[in-house]
């Protein structure tokens, strides 16, 4: 892998776990049973997204141009 960064989000569900995003990513989405595995699994995740891509010959996206804010409403 070549060194990109991706930012993941981390979701809390109701019933356990956590479902973790990669908004660099569309639909690369993926879940684990704590913090760790989510991130485990968000790694993983976005290493066969990305290998896809590539066997596509389809641009790799990542987070260098993101700007990211909270906003409290």
């Amino acid at each position: 892998m070549s060194g990109k960064t991706y930012r993941i989000l981390l979701r809390k569900e109701p019933e356990g776990g956590y479902t973790a995003i990669v908004p660099a990513l569309p639909g690369c989405i993926t879940y684990g049973e704590d913090v760790d595995e989510a991130k485990q699994m968000a790694k993983e995740s976005i290493e066969l997204y990305i290998e896809s891509l590539q066997a596509h010959n389809e641009p790799v996206p990542d987070d260098q141009d993101t700007l990211e804010y909270s906003v409290t409403i």
